[in-house]
């Protein structure tokens, strides 16, 4: 079993930072560097969307266009974390924000976004005002 568990959501005026976080626990026979990790958002009425992938090692990373240029996504394999920076944050950021991870890795070329991810936080909310 692999448990996920997000924190650092917020609520912030456009222009704002936060900093989220994701916890991984459980099944201590894995280690963190065993999963391709993501962040991914999902707004009341709008479909979930992907907004960050990093790679098993970290030494790859993917942005959607919305997010490009303000937000950073990294992890620490030996503290079983994953971080999402968030800079800059518009009211278009407003949703819930999950982390999750998959077995397979993911890296340019091998993205594999047909692929679903095997596990899912409860999401953290964040929450941006004009």
């Amino acid at each position: 079993q692999v448990n996920l568990v997000e924190s650092g959501g917020g609520s912030v005026q456009a222009g704002g930072s936060l900093r989220l976080s994701c916890a991984r626990s459980g099944n201590g026979r894995y280690s963190n560097n065993s999963f391709c990790m993501g962040w991914f958002r999902q707004a009341p009425g709008k479909e979930r969307e992907r907004v960050a992938v990093i790679s098993r090692g970290g030494g790859s990373t993917y942005y959607a266009d919305s997010v490009k240029g303000r937000f950073a996504i990294s992890r620490d394999n030996t503290e079983n974390t994953l971080y999402l920076q968030m800079n800059n944050l518009t009211p278009d950021d407003t949703a819930m924000y999950y982390c999750a991870a998959r077995w397979i890795d993911c890296y340019p070329g091998n993205w594999r976004w047909d692929l679903e991810y095997n596990y899912w936080g409860q999401g953290t909310q964040v929450t941006v005002s004009s």
